[in-house]
């Protein structure tokens, strides 16, 4: 049985040779340079082109390059036989609990401003926000929601969540479904977005959810870019409800040069660099589910198509 690399215009050679360094003998191909396609079983994928799966008749397992599946999901073709997985990699889950506790700091402590007073040779100053009187709210507790409300608890803060589903967390007060989203919105003086996008979460960050913050509220992106409603969170940071946001997903990336989130006083971009798969640190657990595959064994972070993570 082989590995194939299905992308579209992302990198393959870092995948390559992880694999290749882990297991010498394994056949690994990229797509479309495949001959025999009828005997590929397992695919390696992100932003795969739609459709291409049906080229693939024997294909039994789809796994992410990444944590994200809705890159898979999002194909109408996709083989009902074929379990889809997941990455669970602990360096990414590290990776992104520091950086939004970056962006949290960020905040705090105004960095953004005294970077644009710098640049105007301005000494001014203004007081900051502390952990006593701020609370975080976290949509999504996942893997790395819990991970990230973990180390900001850590720093002395408030941390509450939101999840689709109760969730016991140890110092943690998870909130739950529509009926308790309002209360957790209400608490939040920063909110982070970590959910999956599934056909409930998109657009779930909008004029109605976002108005429900605390006057002053700051907001944080770092799941996908189609949560957040854009022109949404441009009104209610020029009407003053909000303070701020650091967005580092977006609907298409990207971002268009005419974007107006590019000039905009009141947030602060990152290009996609939240949390970046390494393909040796994750390639162990996608040879595992490969192995699994061939014994026939149940497989890890499966993914279930009808909730979408």
């Amino acid at each position: 049985m082989s590995i194939v690399i299905i992308t579209a215009g992302k990198e393959t050679i870092g995948w390559e040779k992880a694999l290749k360094a882990k297991r010498p003998e394994l056949e690994v191909l990229v797509h479309p340079d495949v001959a025999a396609k009828d005997k590929v079983e397992f695919a390696l994928t992100w932003g795969h082109p739609l459709g291409v799966f049906k080229e693939y008749p024997n294909i039994r397992c789809i796994a992410s390059m990444g944590a994200g599946v809705d890159h898979i999901l999002r194909d109408p073709e996709l083989p009902v036989s074929a379990i889809i997985t997941k990455l669970e990699d602990p360096n990414l889950t590290r990776d992104m609990g520091l950086f939004v506790v970056a962006l949290v700091l960020n905040h705090m402590r105004d960095l953004t401003f005294y970077k644009q007073n710098q640049q105007q040779h301005n000494w001014s100053h203004k007081r900051y926000l502390t952990t006593d009187n701020t609370t975080i709210g976290i949509m999504g507790m996942g893997t790395l929601g819990a991970h990230a409300a973990a180390e900001l608890t850590k720093l002395g803060f408030k941390v509450n969540g939101w999840a689709r589903t109760e969730k016991q967390l140890a110092t943690i007060k998870v909130y739950k479904g529509a009926e308790e989203l309002n209360s957790f919105l209400a608490k939040s003086d920063i909110l982070i977005c970590l959910l999956p996008l599934t056909s409930q979460t998109e657009n779930i960050l909008n004029r109605q959810t976002l108005s429900k913050l605390p006057k002053n509220a700051f907001v944080i992106n770092v799941a996908r870019g189609r949560h957040l409603v854009d022109e949404d969170l441009i009104a209610l940071l020029d009407n003053g409800h909000l303070a701020g946001a650091s967005l580092d997903v977006f609907r298409e990336e990207p971002l268009p040069e005419d974007h107006p989130f590019w000039s905009h006083p009141k947030i602060n971009i990152t290009p996609h660099i939240a949390s970046i798969t390494d393909p040796a640190s994750a390639v162990s657990q996608i040879l595992d589910n490969y192995d699994r595959l061939q014994r026939r064994e149940p497989l890890k972070n499966v993914v279930s198509p009808e909730l979408g993570y």
